[in-house]
């Protein structure tokens, strides 16, 4: 792989305006629209552009500058791959049907992803979230036409602003008619004579972006949501690719999810069980009244209804469920260890006799 520095032409110190400066020159001189049938100049501008979307982004930078190779990850717009990119611009392939709408989809902006963390009270109650991308936008000088502002591209006259080119040859089978990109405008159908400075021909530039992302009430961790048109901009004017956000949700301290029910292990003294007790209990949605009846064993279950996570599907929410669990003091001090023996011995029950010993008052003493 080429060395993104050397194919630039700058240093590794260089700054983000020299990379800028040297990207916008080398466009420009290589740019296929200026150099019509001539492939050396079309793998030079692919070559440049590919290194500029690496270097000109701070994080995929470091990382080239680190590994040596730029892992596409989360937040990058071109994820796909820079040849899905210029096979999009340039054109592949044979194909028919209507040159207008076969362009319209190669130049289709790439989709990106993002993820976004929320607390299980974003789950259950819904709520709006930020969600920050470095993605391509349309190129304000030029208002993505690639053309510098004041100028418009001119329409191919090898095509005629198809964008591809047909061939007829003969065969054992008859006449067979083949479709090939054009190469004098690279299957765009347009070409450029005046490049813009800003975006070298491509119409768009990268910027970073900020989308509001509805957070739909019973949402689960893993999920995936889907905003249309949110992602990349195509090349010179092309339509918006899509933004997958990426759904995480932390864990919450207290409750634990079970398909659309909440579930907690409460621990509850075991002089509370065995007498009884009314406590407050607090829900996602506030303050609830818990009865726990004289002789609750650990593993008794009381249910909260509707306290759970609302249905994606349907109405109406999960429950709360919440375990006793039975807390079993292990620091007692003299007296509350002497009046449970009172306690055991009162209803003949046997226990372990108290430590005796220096050995056991030195344990005693570090436990």
């Amino acid at each position: 792989m080429a060395d993104y520095y050397e194919t630039l032409g700058v240093e590794k110190s260089a700054t983000d305006e020299q990379i800028k400066r040297a990207y916008k020159k080398l466009a420009r001189q290589h740019h296929p629209d200026l150099n019509p049938g001539d492939p050396a100049a079309e793998k030079r501008f692919k070559d440049v552009a590919a290194a500029y979307e690496v270097l000109s982004d701070r994080e995929r930078r470091a990382r080239y500058d680190r590994f040596g190779t730029d892992t596409p990850n989360v937040g990058d717009p071109f994820g796909g791959g820079l040849g899905d990119i210029f096979e999009a611009f340039f054109g592949s392939g044979n194909g028919f049907g209507d040159h207008g709408q076969q362009r319209a989809a190669q130049r289709r902006g790439e989709d990106i992803e993002a993820h976004i963390d929320l607390d299980l009270t974003d789950v259950v109650f819904g709520g709006e979230r930020d969600v920050d991308v470095r993605t391509a936008v349309r190129c304000e000088p030029c208002d993505g036409s690639g053309a510098q502002a004041g100028t418009s591209p001119t329409t191919c006259s090898e095509c005629g602003g198809s964008g591809q080119v047909r061939r007829v040859r003969q065969s054992v089978l008859g006449q067979m008619v083949t479709a090939s990109p054009c190469r004098d405008c690279g299957g765009a159908g347009e070409r450029i004579e005046n490049v813009c400075d800003e975006c070298g021909g491509l119409g768009r530039t990268i910027q970073q972006r900020t989308y509001k992302v509805e957070v739909p009430v019973g949402v689960d961790d893993g999920t995936t949501l889907r905003l249309g048109g949110r992602g990349a901009v195509g090349m010179r004017g092309g339509a918006h690719g899509d933004l997958f956000v990426h759904v995480r949700v932390r864990p919450h301290p207290l409750f634990q999810r079970d398909g659309d029910d909440l579930v907690h292990g409460l621990y509850v003294p075991f002089t509370q069980v065995a007498l009884g007790a009314e406590v407050e209990y607090q829900t996602l949605d506030g303050v609830e009244t818990l009865v726990i009846p004289r002789g609750t064993e650990s593993g008794t279950t009381f249910t909260f209804r509707n306290r759970g996570v609302p249905h994606v599907r349907g109405r109406g929410r999960g429950d709360l469920r919440v375990e006793i669990v039975v807390d079993v003091p292990d620091d007692l001090d003299e007296e509350q260890e002497s009046l449970l023996r009172q306690f055991a011995e009162a209803r003949g029950e046997a226990v372990a006799e108290p430590p005796h010993g220096l050995f056991s008052r030195i344990k005693s003493a570090f436990s």
